[in-house]
């Protein structure tokens, strides 16, 4: 399900303007689980997957309460370590974040540590909201989110950055809704704060 076109990064213009659309970019190790959770949101059902080569991207509708719900326009980047550089091109002018970790795979988050801060620390990158997914709750010895925060360091990123992490499962889809809600909240909160400090200048 992977495409090979990985020169070809969204920009600002290619996303609806006034909120109805908002630009995420689902990045993470590789065989994290960001291809199943992008078709579980899409399809409402779990697809198994094979390593993404390049990028997918899918338009997701989000029913938030009584709203109609909001539209996220979301990339889904490779994450084998050659195409780890690749991430910057993708998350340049994003709204939002959505880092897709293993958890029952407790041996590789301190590679994935290195790596959230590495990108959430990148000039284009700061203060942008950051959504940890603690994806695979559904096998045997995955570590919780509260454990999954501390192993990433995850309050030890930038203050201005604005923070969450939810337990979720591509399988059954346990976890998501509140998790994209959640980010929701945050990047309305993140561009709230940008008007007001435009208007105070």
């Amino acid at each position: 399900m992977g495409n090979h076109l990985t020169e070809m990064a969204p920009t600002a213009s290619s996303f609806l303007p006034h909120f109805q659309a908002l630009h995420v970019v689902v990045i993470g190790l590789d065989s994290a689980g960001k291809t199943s959770l992008l078709y579980r949101l899409k399809f409402k059902e779990f697809v198994q997957s094979v390593p993404t080569k390049g990028f997918n991207t899918e338009k997701i509708r989000v029913p938030l309460g009584g709203s109609r719900g909001i539209t996220f326009q979301v990339w889904d980047v490779g994450g084998q370590e050659k195409l780890r550089p690749l991430w910057r091109s993708y998350t340049r002018r994003t709204d939002g974040l959505v880092f897709v970790v293993d958890a029952a795979e407790a041996e590789r988050l301190e590679e994935a540590k290195v790596e959230l801060h590495r990108i959430s620390r990148a000039s284009d990158n700061q203060g942008v909201p950051v959504l940890v997914l603690a994806n695979k709750q559904d096998q045997p010895g995955a570590l919780s989110a509260a454990e999954v925060e501390k192993r990433l360091a995850v309050r030890e990123l930038a203050a201005a950055t604005l923070t969450h992490v939810q337990g979720c499962s591509a399988v059954d889809g346990l976890g998501l809704q509140p998790g994209l809600e959640r980010l929701y909240e945050m990047i309305l909160k993140r561009k709230k704060a940008a008007r007001v400090g435009k208007k105070r200048r």
